[in-house]
């Protein structure tokens, strides 16, 4: 990964539920979540685990994938997320 890529990923918070985001550091993302810093969603849901992440060419791109990702059903997330561990 170089400094111009940009992530997006999942994680699954302690309840069970999925977050998705876009980054620039995943490694400093996650740690921001489960330190309470991250997203106002994962705050009360800790800790998080990554399930999933995808590295795309820029940031913008990173931001449309996450919105396309959101709009998936829970089945469909469980299923890109099976498919990446295999």
């Amino acid at each position: 990964m170089n400094t111009t890529d940009a992530v997006v990923y999942i994680v699954e918070c302690a309840d069970g539920s999925f977050y998705t985001g876009a980054t620039k550091n995943l490694e400093k993302r996650i740690h921001a979540h489960n330190e309470g810093k991250g997203a106002k969603y994962t705050r009360t849901r800790l800790p998080v685990r990554l399930v999933y992440s995808e590295i795309l060419e820029d940031y913008n791109a990173a931001l449309r994938r996450e919105k396309a990702l959101q709009k998936l059903s829970r089945r469909q997330k469980e299923r890109l997320i099976d498919h990446k561990l295999s």
